[in-house]
């Protein structure tokens, strides 16, 4: 935890024999990364659907 504390909320990597093992991240920051990953893929679905022909549909009809 005291390494993670240096880092003042960035990520911080974690080495093995000098190379990249894996990064811990702050759980704020993760969660920002993880909403902006979502949207990019509801993003690509507008895009995808974007041109189809639209349904019509009565709410009282659900």
């Amino acid at each position: 935890m005291a390494v993670l504390q240096q880092g003042h909320g960035a990520p911080v990597v974690i080495l093995n024999h000098d190379e990249p093992a894996f990064y811990a991240v702050p759980a704020e920051m993760y969660e920002r990364l993880m909403d902006r990953l979502e949207d990019i893929e509801l993003t690509e679905i507008v895009r995808e659907r974007e041109g189809q022909p639209e349904i019509e549909v009565d709410i009282d009809d659900l």
